[in-house]
């Protein structure tokens, strides 16, 4: 899949440095997925949350930060919706959001 706005979580794992190594991670993982639906997303990150058929919220570095990604599983892209921190995440809905 491709990540759109992975420039985004660059720059934040740049201001919160403990996100680097995870969000790398997140990458691979991403990039080299060919989900197509939101039960290939559990199955390669259980940890996940499904929030609907096209959005899943990932827990990043122990779960300090959170991220909000939007999938279209027939064009195979990844839309990062949303990243910050716990706090911030409890602050927004999760469903309508669209930071980026």
């Amino acid at each position: 899949m491709r990540i759109i706005s992975w420039n985004v979580l660059e720059a934040f794992s740049e201001r919160h440095p403990e996100t680097k190594v995870p969000l790398g991670r997140w990458k691979t993982l991403v990039k080299s997925a060919k989900w197509k639906s939101m039960e290939d997303v559990r199955r390669a990150a259980p940890n996940a949350k499904i929030l609907n058929g096209e959005r899943a919220r990932f827990e990043v570095a122990g779960g300090n930060f959170r991220m909000i990604a939007a999938f279209d599983f027939r064009r195979e892209i990844a839309f990062i919706k949303f990243i910050g921190t716990h706090a911030e995440y409890d602050r927004i809905d999760a469903l309508k959001v669209s930071q980026f």
